[in-house]
């Protein structure tokens, strides 16, 4: 083991997701060595309102990272650098001298937001926000939800203006723990999705803080996504680890996919789906309701994207699970689907918590149609699979739009993407290749490639690019009649969804 001390032989990725925390170790050659996952709660205090805990953030994430480490049999010395990836917009509020949350985090999903937002966008202000950050005034993102934590946590607010606190997204939050309280600091892709940060200036925007009621100095600082950030605090692992990259997962998994060029479009099937196309170092801004956004940077060199953003995607079949029982655990959802033909005339909106790209409609509400008594578990399943690659497929037909490219190819990542009927489906719908690689942990190892280019650990991107490898190529083989078919009649069952919760 004294050899592969003194070589610093490998990455360890932690991977802060919305249900759970892992941490992989990866080594030089982009395999996997030892992984760690661990669950925690999700809090629903009301209907439409999703939290977590703090402190079972940190100290499953701090659990897991130990837990690969001792797995793939290393000690702290073995490791060269860190990269973090995180659940992006999930918002966290804790004293400077302390560390202590002063509330639960508020989670990206939360809408407890949605009438402030509605407010700002009646006083005209959306095009402000959309111009300066890329994004449309949503409370998906960030920004309300500071506010809303100073408006509503006793104190809370003059202890902000007295610069006693401080705000971060979860990276933040993890290089806060991680260096002993020593660091304040985020990435661009994160603070891009705050509604605060000036995509074009690459700084906080004082403007949109003052209209967001947002102390600056409650910000982090903002860091490349690739670079040494902090060190570890010695009694976490045993030995100090540079904290060397950071990105929020989406942008962390547009890297890990290699896609770094122009045109070139990824999708990640999580609790969510977040499909990323590269655009350059130019910012395109949308016309058909998607954000833009920054991509991972590295050195000087800010680059954007455009996303699509689906609330609900894997979330649909842990909603089979635990909400309709219908099937014990996840991977069965895939043979309960096949044990149909088809849909049956049955579609399933998982607006559970609104939708999002393109349509951005906060009050829309889960929805299923077409049933009929001849209707079963089955045709439910395959809807809310189908659903899943439905949403994805408005978010690439408003790519399309946006950037007039045609997209080439769809890579895809994520736990959903194993799912075979559903990719291949999802090919069917685009009319494109979908194309799973050998690495699914795209995320994770994006976050380890930013951290390990920090450190030399690896030479450039090009190095990068030659370790990704097609596991399976999806081929689209369906009859384009019966696809705008469906297409169709997945758009009417959209619109009964729309505009369906109380304002």
């Amino acid at each position: 083991m004294s050899g592969a001390s003194s070589r610093k032989s490998f990455i360890l990725a932690l991977d802060q997701g919305t249900t759970s925390s892992r941490a992989m170790v990866f080594d030089h050659g982009g395999a996997i060595k030892a992984v760690a996952q661990k669950e925690f709660r999700q809090i629903f205090p009301r209907p439409g309102w999703v939290e977590h805990d703090p402190h079972e953030i940190w100290e499953s994430q701090l659990a897991v990272a130990s837990e690969a480490i001792a797995r793939a049999k290393l000690r702290a010395a073995d490791i060269a650098a860190i990269g973090i990836t995180n659940q992006r917009e999930t918002t966290l509020v804790w004293d400077r001298a302390t560390g202590e949350p002063v509330a639960n985090a508020i989670v990206w999903q939360d809408r407890r937001t949605a009438a402030r937002c509605d407010e700002l966008k009646a006083r005209g202000l959306e095009p402000r926000f959309t111009e300066k950050t890329g994004l449309v005034l949503d409370a998906y993102f960030s920004g309300t939800k500071i506010e809303w934590i100073l408006d509503h946590v006793t104190g809370a607010r003059s202890r902000a203006l007295e610069g006693s606190l401080a705000f971060g997204t979860v990276d933040a939050w993890l290089v806060w723990k991680l260096s002993g309280g020593a660091v304040h600091a985020t990435d661009l892709t994160n603070a891009s999705r705050t509604l605060i940060y000036n995509i074009h200036t690459g700084a906080w925007d004082v403007e949109l803080a003052r209209l967001l009621n947002v102390p600056l100095s409650l910000l982090p600082d903002v860091r490349p996504s690739s670079g040494v950030v902090a060190e570890t605090a010695e009694k976490l692992f045993g030995a100090r680890i540079p904290i060397a990259g950071i990105a929020g997962d989406q942008q962390a998994a547009l890297f890990g996919q290699g896609c770094v060029a122009p045109g070139m479009a990824k999708n990640t099937y999580g609790t969510g789906c977040f499909m990323l196309m590269h655009t350059g170092e130019k910012p395109i801004r949308s016309r058909a309701k998607l954000v833009t956004t920054a991509a991972a940077q590295l050195a000087g060199r800010r680059e954007y994207a455009l996303e699509g953003s689906v609330f609900i995607a894997g979330a649909v079949v842990q909603w089979l699970r635990d909400g309709l029982g219908i099937i014990q655990s996840s991977a069965e959802v895939e043979a309960l689907a096949e044990s149909v033909p088809d849909n049956g005339g049955v579609y399933l909106v998982p607006a559970f918590a609104g939708l999002g790209s393109p349509h951005w409609d906060p009050y829309a509400r889960g929805t299923i149609v077409g049933l009929t008594r001849g209707s079963s578990a089955g045709h439910i399943a395959r809807a809310a699979l189908e659903a899943i690659a439905y949403q994805s497929a408005d978010v690439l037909h408003a790519m399309e739009s946006d950037t007039g490219m045609k997209l080439k190819e769809l890579r895809v990542d994520g736990g959903a993407a194993r799912n075979d009927l559903l990719m291949q489906f999802q090919a069917d719908l685009l009319g494109v290749p979908v194309v799973r690689p050998r690495i699914h942990e795209t995320t994770a190892l994006g976050a380890a490639y930013l951290a390990g280019l920090a450190v030399g650990f690896w030479k450039d991107t090009a190095e990068l690019r030659g370790q990704w490898q097609a596991d399976r190529i999806f081929g689209p083989h369906a009859d384009r009649a019966n696809v705008e078919g469906l297409l169709a009649g997945w758009r009417r069952a959209v619109e009964r969804a729309k505009d369906w919760a109380e304002k």
